[in-house]
């Protein structure tokens, strides 16, 4: 969909998501028990890749999945400014470094007047590469004020998950390995919570964020509705040609070496397009810039194509990969018409 059909549109949906949220918050039911510093939950993996008749996908598949388990998830303090609580879950891939294994949510949990939860959709939040996460802050803090609970899920080694390796060039895709198989846990930690709707748990992703929602969208269907912002598939492409951000990774990985060839294998890991047709094309929006540079255009059209994806749901946007920014409380309002509709529409 081209930005002038997508602005014109506008208006008319802008007001029929003001309208259906006055009826979809509910109050929580009396048996579920409110949530506190300290509070524990018994999760269980539900990832179900399935069968694959790609011989490629299915070798994807298999460097990116782990055998389905129990694990607990248990809430603790939020630091000031940064949600209500931390919802802490174990990484399904193991690193040694205990601090970075441990899985970081902030919580922006809805509320009601006198201050209780409220029961109503979810969304995982995917933050972009900057180290204080602030796009994805504003649009977890976003779609709270929009009456979705929001989850922005804190990367290996950003936030309280401190490590030595993970922010180096060498260990970027082990690094992004383990960040697809945290986001895709996140969904059944999300799930276990008290509050939340099951029935629509959704995932966004910006940025280095819209890369790994992308290839966990093609892992299995556990998120309801996916919404992919500044994002595309060839990753080794916008590493190779993109500006800004991209080109910054690009001379880092360079001075480590990685580059050419060893690039390309190395992104094969994790590059969306291998999963790309396994996306729910009629649950999935993928909004790009025609003007950025840093994720360029080809590589939002490849990954749309390759999902499928209907022309309503890839919105191109007249911006680069920074002044997409003043359209954000446009895309958070359909965001959240798109968790409260049904699926397919």
């Amino acid at each position: 969909m081209q930005a002038e059909d997508w602005l014109a549109r506008g208006a008319c949906g802008s007001v029929a998501v003001l309208c259906v949220a006055s009826w979809w918050v509910v109050p929580l039911a009396g048996a579920d028990v409110p949530v506190q510093v300290g509070s524990r939950y018994a999760a269980q993996d539900t990832l179900a890749c399935g069968d694959e008749s790609s011989d490629d996908a299915r070798q994807c598949l298999a460097g990116l999945s782990w055998p389905p388990a129990e694990f607990e998830v248990w809430c603790e303090e939020a630091q000031r400014g940064y949600g209500d609580f931390l919802v802490r879950f174990p990484s399904p891939v193991t690193t040694g470094e205990a601090a970075n294994d441990l899985v970081a949510m902030e919580w922006y949990a809805v509320r009601d007047r006198e201050r209780n939860l409220r029961r109503v959709p979810a969304v995982v939040v995917v933050h972009e590469s900057g180290r204080n996460m602030p796009v994805g802050r504003m649009i977890a803090r976003g779609l709270q004020a929009l009456e979705l609970h929001a989850f922005l899920i804190q990367l290996p080694g950003y936030g309280v998950r401190k490590s030595t390796t993970a922010t180096q060039a060498a260990t970027t895709f082990e690094t992004l390995r383990q960040a697809v198989a945290d986001v895709r846990r996140a969904r059944d930690a999300v799930a276990s919570l008290p509050g939340v709707d099951t029935a629509a748990i959704g995932l966004q992703g910006t940025s280095l964020g819209g890369f790994v929602t992308a290839t966990v969208a093609g892992l299995d269907r556990g998120y309801d509705r996916v919404f992919i912002l500044l994002a595309g598939g060839n990753l080794h492409t916008v590493i190779e040609q993109g500006a800004r951000d991209s080109a910054v990774l690009r001379e880092k990985l360079k001075a480590d070496g990685i580059e050419g060839a060893k690039l390309r294998e190395l992104v094969r890991g994790i590059e969306p397009l291998r999963l790309a047709h396994r996306i729910a094309p009629q649950s999935t929006w993928l909004y790009s810039g025609e003007l950025d540079d840093v994720v360029p255009p080809a590589c939002s059209r490849a990954l749309a194509n390759a999902a499928r994806l209907p022309d309503t749901h890839h919105i191109v946007l007249p911006v680069d990969h920074y002044s997409g920014i003043v359209l954000l409380p446009r895309i958070l309002l359909e965001i959240r018409q798109g968790m409260v509709q049904p699926a397919g529409k």
